[in-house]
C-alpha cells in the first residue's frame, strides 16, 4: 500500500481535489493522507464540511494580513516537520498557490515525489496573476507528474522542458466536483439565508460578482465597484450579487462604493453547494477568479474574466468566458451586450467546456497507479 499525502490550504484547491481525495480512500492501493495548512481558515473548513474530508494533520497557518514571505516561511518549516513524520509515498498538490509551491519544495528537499494536479495554466507573465503564476512555473520544475487540464496545458508544459510521458491531460477536476455538488443539491437545495427567497426563485436577471485577486487590489476593485453600481443603476429591475471576500483590501472598498445600492446584495463569502447553487440561478457571471472560469461553463454561464490575463485561454478561444480586464467602461459594455443581445448570450452560454467530462480523477488515479508500478 502507498502513503499518499494530500496537502492543500485553500476553498479552491480543497474543492478540486475533493474528488480525488474520496477516490483515493476508497482505493485499496492507497493510504490517503491529508495535510491542510489553512491558508484561508473559514473558507477551506467549509468545503471540508461539504464533502465530508477531516483533516489528518491541520498546520493552521492562517494569520490576518500576513505577507507573503511570513506565510511561505511558515509553510514550509510546518510541511517540513509533517513530511518528516509521516514519510508519503508521494505528495499531490493542485493548482498555483503560496501552500502548493511551499507543499512542492517541501517534498522536493525530502526527495518524495510530487504530482501536480491542474499543471500547465501559463499566462507567461510572472506577475500576472500575482504570485500564482511563479508559484505554478515553480511548482512544475519540482514535479514528478503532470495532470494537465488540456492538450494546451500539456504543450506548455513540454515547452518548458517536462518530459512528455509524465504529462497526462485529465481534464479538470473542478468539473467532477461541480457534478458531486450539483447531485447534492437537487436533493438538499441550499438556503441563502442573506438574499431574499423569492430573488432566488424568481426568473428575473441575476449577475453573479466575485472579486479577490491581488493584481486588482486598489485601483483595480475600485474599477470594478464604479462598473458595477453604474450597471446597478442603469439596470434597476437586475439582482447584482456580490458574495465579498473577507481580505479587507476587497471588503472596504465594495462595501463603500456599493452597500447603498437597493439591486446589489453584498453578503458573506457562501459555503460550496450555497455558491453552486447560485451560479446555476445566475444569468452571467463577472469574476476575477480561475475555477469559475472553468465550472461556469458546465452550467451554461457566460463569464466575463475582470483580469488582463488569464491562464485559462482555452475558454476564451471556446467562447465561454472573455477577457474584459477592470476598466469602467469596458466591464460596462460587455455587460450590456450580454443583458441585450440574445444572439451573443446564446454564443457564450452553448460554447462547449474545454475542461472536461467530469472523469479527471479517474484519469490522475490510473496514472498514479502506473507510476508505482
Amino acid at each position: 500500500m502507498k502513503k499518499i499525502s494530500v496537502v492543500f490550504g485553500t476553498r479552491p484547491e480543497a474543492i478540486k481535489l475533493a474528488p480525488v481525495i474520496l477516490t483515493l480512500k476508497t482505493n485499496s492501493q492507497f493510504e490517503c493522507h491529508v495535510c491542510v495548512t489553512a491558508q484561508h481558515r473559514e473558507m477551506l473548513d467549509q468545503v471540508l464540511d461539504v464533502f465530508e474530508i477531516k483533516p489528518d494533520v491541520d498546520l493552521n497557518l492562517m494569520q490576518p494580513n500576513q505577507s507573503l514571505a511570513a506565510l511561505t516561511s511558515k509553510a514550509i518549516s510546518a510541511i517540513d516537520t509533517y513530511l518528516t513524520g509521516y514519510k508519503p509515498d508521494m505528495v499531490i498538490v493542485q493548482g498555483d498557490t503560496t501552500t502548493v509551491f511551499c507543499a512542492a519544495l517541501s517534498a522536493f528537499y525530502h526527495q518524495i515525489p510530487i504530482g501536480h494536479v491542474e499543471a500547465g495554466l501559463r499566462t507567461w507573465n510572472k506577475y500576472s496573476p500575482f504570485p500564482e503564476e511563479a508559484n505554478r512555473v515553480l511548482t512544475t520544475h519540482l514535479s514528478t507528474l503532470h495532470f494537465a487540464p488540456t492538450e494546451k496545458s500539456k504543450g506548455n508544459l513540454i515547452k518548458e522542458g517536462v518530459a512528455p510521458d509524465k504529462v497526462f491531460v485529465t481534464g479538470n477536476t473542478v468539473i467532477d466536483a461541480l457534478y458531486l455538488a450539483l447531485d447534492k443539491i437537487k436533493i438538499n437545495p441550499p438556503v441563502i439565508s442573506d438574499l431574499p427567497e423569492n430573488l432566488i426563485k424568481s426568473r428575473s436577471p441575476l449577475v453573479l460578482i466575485t472579486g479577490h485577486r491581488r493584481e486588482n487590489f486598489g485601483t483595480g476593485v475600485k474599477n470594478i465597484c464604479q462598473a458595477i453600481a453604474h450597471l446597478a443603476d442603469k439596470y434597476p429591475q437586475t439582482a447584482f450579487v456580490y458574495p465579498v471576500h473577507l481580505n479587507p483590501n476587497v471588503k472596504k472598498p465594495v462595501f463603500d462604493l456599493l452597500s447603498k445600492k437597493e439591486n446589489i446584495y453584498l453578503i458573506k463569502p457562501l459555503s460550496y453547494l450555497p455558491f453552486v447553487a447560485l451560479m446555476n440561478r445566475a444569468t452571467l457571471i463577472l469574476t476575477d477568479s480561475g475555477g469559475i472560469q472553468e465550472e461556469a461553463p458546465s452550467l451554461g454561464k457566460p463569464v466575463l474574466v475582470m483580469r488582463d490575463t488569464t491562464e485559462r485561454p482555452e475558454a476564451v478561444t471556446m467562447g465561454t468566458v472573455k477577457l474584459v480586464g477592470t476598466d469602467s467602461t469596458k466591464v460596462i459594455e460587455n455587460v450590456d451586450t450580454l443583458l441585450n443581445d440574445k444572439a451573443e448570450y446564446a454564443a457564450m452560454a452553448n460554447a462547449v467546456n474545454p475542461y472536461g467530462d467530469g472523469k479527471a480523477t479517474e484519469r490522475i488515479i490510473s496514472a498514479c497507479l502506473k507510476y508505482f508500478q
